[in-house]
C-alpha cells in the first residue's frame, strides 16, 4: 500500500485500557460522512499517488480488472473479479490472461467503459512514469520499451483488445505469480482513454466507482458524491455506498480531530489519536475504537549513495543504537505497536523471526548496543559528519526524528530534524535531487506478498533517480539481492508456498546490508464518532468507507 507508503498512522505514549468492538447496527442509506486529516496526501491520479491515505479514497471512486475482496476478515486478501466478469485462467504456460469486460459499465461522466479506455490505462500508467511502472508491471510485453520512452509507450503486443468481443488480452513476457495481486491496487484502476498523460493533481479523473471525487483543495477538503451513473455489479468488488456523501477536510491537529469526533462534529480520523487522548478514548468510548494488527513497518531509510550511509558500518551502527522498546512507548506501549528487526513484519508470507542488530543477536529484539555501534562508527571513519533527519510534521514522526538525532548525536555525529509537512515528505524523501541522507517512513503493505516490501522497496528497478517517484528511497541496488529476488520470483509462478524459502533469504540479506533502520511494526486504532454504524476494516483496505453508515 502501500503505496503503498504508504502513510503515517499512530501516535501513543498512555495504556489503552479498554477497547470496544465498532458499532454494527442497523444500517440507513444516506446523509454524509465526514473524514478528517491532518494534511492531504497529494496528487488526487490514481496511477500516480502511492499513499494509504489516498488509495482509501482511490478503493471506492475507481474499478480494475480486478480487485481485493472487500470484506472486513481476511478474505479481503482474495483477489477477486471487478470491471472483467471472472478471474481469467492463465494461458500460453502463465504468460496470457484474457478478461472481458462486464458490459453497461459508465465512468461517473457517463461515458461508457470499452477496452479502449482498458488499452488507454495501461499505457498511461508508462507514461506518467507510475511509481510502480518499474516494478509491478515491467513484466509486459512492450513495458521495456515505455520504461525507456515513456511518452511513446503503446504497449503493443503486451495488452491488445477485441473491441467486439469485449475482451483485453495482457501478455507478459514472463510468468508471474503475482500478476492478478499487482492488477488489483489503484495504480492499474481503469480510466478514461482521453485522460491527459500527465499528474492530474487536483484535478479529479472519471472513475467506475460508487462514488466521484467532486472537488480537492489540498489546503481545505476533498469531496465526494454518489457517482450517478453507478450500478452494483458486484458487492464484494464495489460494493454500492451507504452514505450520499463524503467529505475530507484537512487541517485540524490530531488533538483538536479527537475532540471534534467526540462531539460529533466529525465521524473519522486519518491520523491516530494523540498520546495524551488514548487512554481517554480507550475508556470513556471504548464502543467507538477498534484496533487492527497491520501488514507494516515504521522505518528509517538510510541513502546508501550519499555520506555517511554509502558506509554500511554507518548503516549498521544507526541499527545496533537505536532502542525500539524506547520508540514502541513513544508510539503508545506495547499494545500499539512492537519492536522489529527485520523487513517482513510478523506473520507475513515469508517472515521468520530474524534480529542481527541487538545485543544478543538471534531471533528478537533485547537491547540496543551502543557500544558495538560506535565501534562500527569509528571503523567507518564517519564520525563529525553532519546528518540531517527528514521527518512528517506529524506528532510521532517528529518526536521519532527527535529521538533519532539523540542517537546520532551519542554515535558522534552532528545530527538535525527538519520536519516537512505530511503532505509532501514522502515526495521529497523519495527525490535524490533532494539529497535525503536519512528520514522517517512507513510501509504498509500493497498486496499480501514479501516481494511487497523486499521488491518494492529495496529493488534496483524501484530506484528512480531524479524522481519524486522513486520508493526506493535508500537507492539500494545489490546485485547478489537481484539474483535472489529472481529466483524467488521465478520460484513462485507455479508454487506461491514454494517461494516463501527464497523470499526469507531475501529478507536476511536486505536486513544484513542495512539499507534502512526497521524500527517498530505498529497496529492501527480508529475512533469514529457515534453516529457511525457498521464500521468495517478490511486487511487489504483498512477503513471501506463505502461501507459505513451514519445515523
Amino acid at each position: 500500500m502501500r503505496p503503498r507508503v504508504l502513510a503515517a498512522l499512530l501516535a501513543g505514549g498512555a495504556v489503552l485500557t479498554a477497547w470496544g468492538a465498532s458499532p454494527t447496527l442497523a444500517q440507513e442509506k444516506g446523509g454524509t460522512l465526514r473524514l478528517l486529516a491532518r494534511a492531504a496526501a497529494g496528487t488526487i491520479d490514481p496511477h500516480i499517488n502511492y499513499t494509504l491515505q489516498q488509495w482509501q479514497i482511490f478503493y471506492i471512486a475507481y474499478d480494475g480488472l480486478v480487485t481485493f475482496r472487500k470484506a472486513g476478515d481476511q478474505t479481503g486478501f482474495e483477489v477477486v473479479a471487478d470491471l472483467a466478469e471472472a478471474l481469467p485462467t492463465p494461458e500460453n504456460d502463465g504468460k496470457t490472461y484474457r478478461f472481458k469486460l462486464r458490459p453497461g459499465i459508465k465512468f461517473s461522466n457517463g461515458q461508457d467503459l470499452t477496452t479502449d479506455d482498458v488499452v488507454a490505462s495501461f499505457q498511461r500508467i508508462f507514461k506518467v512514469s507510475g511509481p510502480t511502472a518499474g516494478t509491478f508491471y515491467n513484466g509486459i510485453v512492450g513495458a521495456d520499451k515505455c520504461l525507456a520512452a515513456p511518452a511513446d509507450c503503446t504497449l503493443e503486443g503486451g495488452v491488445v483488445a477485441d473491441k467486439a468481443a469485449g475482451t483485453v488480452t495482457i501478455n507478459l513476457s514472463a510468468p508471474d505469480g503475482e500478476f492478478l495481486q499487482k492488477l488489483a491496487v489503484p495504480h492499474a484502476y481503469i480510466v478514461p482513454a482521453g485522460t491527459a498523460s500527465s499528474d492530474q493533481g487536483t484535478t479529479p479523473i472519471p472513475g467506475t466507482g460508487a462514488y466521484a471525487i467532486q472537488s480537492y483543495d489540498p489546503n481545505a477538503a476533498l469531496k465526494l458524491a454518489r457517482n450517478p451513473n453507478f450500478k452494483e455489479w458486484s458487492a464484494e468488488a464495489q460494493p454500492e455506498g451507504m452514505v450520499d456523501e463524503i467529505s475530507y477536510d484537512f487541517g485540524l491537529t490530531e488533538e483538536a480531530a479527537v475532540t471534534a469526533i467526540q462531539n460529533g462534529d466529525a465521524d473519522w480520523m486519518f491520523d491516530a489519536p494523540p498520546p495524551d487522548r488514548l487512554a481517554e478514548i480507550g475508556t470513556q468510548y471504548a464502543a467507538q475504537v477498534s484496533l487492527h494488527p497491520l501488514s507494516a513497518m515504521w522505518y528509517a531509510p538510510m541513502n546508501t549513495r550519499l555520506a555517511p550511509f554509502d558506509n554500511a558500518k554507518a548503516r549498521q551502527a544507526v541499527n545496533f543504537a537505536i532502542d525500539r522498546n524506547a520508540l514502541v512507548k513513544l508510539f503508545g506501549g506495547a499494545n500499539l505497536a512492537q519492536p522489529a528487526c527485520q523487513i517482513l513484519p510478523p506473520g507475513f508470507p515469508g517472515y521468520t523471526p530474524y534480529c542481527p542488530y541487538t545485543a544478543a543477536p538471534g531471533t528478537t529484539w533485547s537491547a540496543p548496543d551502543m557500544e558495538k555501534a560506535k565501534a562500527l562508527v569509528a571503523e567507518s571513519g564517519t564520525a563529525g559528519q553532519e546528518v540531517k533527519i527528514i521527518a512528517e510534521d506529524t506528532v510521532v514522526s517528529r518526536a521519532v526524528g527527535v529521538y533519532l538525532q539523540d542517537v546520532l548525536t551519542e554515535l558522534g555525529y552532528k545530527a538535525s530534524v527538519q520536519p516537512i509537512s505530511q503532505n509532501l515528505q514522502f515526495t521529497y524523501i523519495q527525490n535524490t535531487n533532494n539529497k535525503v541522507q536519512i528520514s522517517i517512513s512507513q510501509w504498509f503493505q500493497d498486496y499480501p506478498s514479501p516481494s511487497n516490501f523486499l521488491n518494492v522497496l529495496f529493488s534496483c528497478a524501484s530506484f528512480h533517480p531524479g524522481s519524486d517517484a522513486s520508493v526506493n528511497i535508500a537507492g539500494f541496488c545489490d546485485e547478489a539481492v537481484e539474483a535472489k529476488m529472481k529466483e524467488a520470483f521465478a520460484a513462485g509462478v507455479s508454487d506461491a508456498k514454494a517461494a516463501l524459502p527464497v523470499w526469507t533469504e531475501v529478507d536476511k540479506m536486505v536486513t544484513d546490508a542495512a539499507p534502512a533502520a526497521v524500527l517498530f511494526t505498529p497496529k492501527r486504532v480508529d475512533f469514529v464518532s457515534s453516529r457511525v454504524q457498521n464500521f468495517t476494516f478490511s486487511p487489504q483496505f483498512y477503513a471501506i468507507f463505502s461501507k459505513l453508515a451514519v445515523q
